[in-house]
């Protein structure tokens, strides 16, 4: 089971809406469904709640350390109640998945994360889960780290927070240790893309219209109009 589910940001107000605060805003959403608030915890150097379940006492934590120090606020918590790194889900953006989208995995790389790297070497171990929250990326690898510390549009905000909406319903999997049933959920839970209209064919041809084409007055020895763009 998951005892210890962390969210990565930075503390502050000027870095409350940044597209790097991703992780701070799952587990905000996550304390919300669970009914609990996070407090100030010094000895832990972060916001901490404890949530009683069914099958145990859970912790969420947002460390306040910034980003390249995380591992000194979840190692800290770990460390004191015994939790191992398979029990721990760590909450980050993810700069190679669009706005919208999430992947839950164990272990691998830090993918040059910060925060992630710093869990690494203060946990000593790999082996905890990583709940990847999409934020997209610049195009430009010089642009990446003023992109993280940059607040999203309107429209990826909308995107990541509906994103962390449907992973609320696998909260219950991950506090009971059901990865499989987790996964399946986090990485089913996209939104179905509309399918694209059946083109109508033409009466006793049966080749495809073209519905939306604009078409010229039917005059004798004209052709059909295109629209700028389309294919000849």
């Amino acid at each position: 089971m998951i005892r210890l589910m962390v969210g990565l940001g930075n503390p502050g107000p000027e870095y409350e809406a940044t597209r790097h605060n991703a992780g701070f805003w799952w587990v905000d959403a996550v304390a919300r469904q669970l009914k609990a608030s996070l407090h100030a915890e010094r000895a832990y150097h972060g916001l901490v709640a404890r949530v009683n379940t069914p099958v145990g006492p859970v912790w969420l934590l947002e460390p306040q350390t910034y980003m390249n120090v995380s591992g000194k606020s979840v190692a800290a918590l770990a460390r004191f109640f015994k939790i191992a790194p398979e029990e721990i889900l760590v909450a980050h953006d993810e700069l190679d998945l669009p706005p919208g989208e999430m992947k839950l995995k164990q272990g691998g790389g830090h993918a040059g994360h910060n925060g992630l790297r710093d869990i690494h070497a203060q946990l000593g171990s790999t082996d905890y889960w990583r709940l990847r929250l999409g934020i997209g990326h610049p195009g430009v690898k010089a642009e990446v780290a003023n992109y993280v510390l940059g607040k999203p549009t309107r429209e990826h905000r909308e995107a990541i927070d509906a994103c962390i909406v449907r992973s609320l319903t696998a909260v219950d999997a991950l506090l009971s240790g059901d990865m499989s049933k987790a996964t399946l959920r986090l990485h089913t839970s996209k939104p179905p893309r509309p399918k694209p209209p059946r083109p109508v064919a033409v009466a006793g041809t049966g080749v495809p219209a073209a519905a939306d084409a604009p078409r010229a007055p039917d005059i004798a020895g004209s052709a059909p109009a295109t629209t700028q763009g389309d294919p000849p």
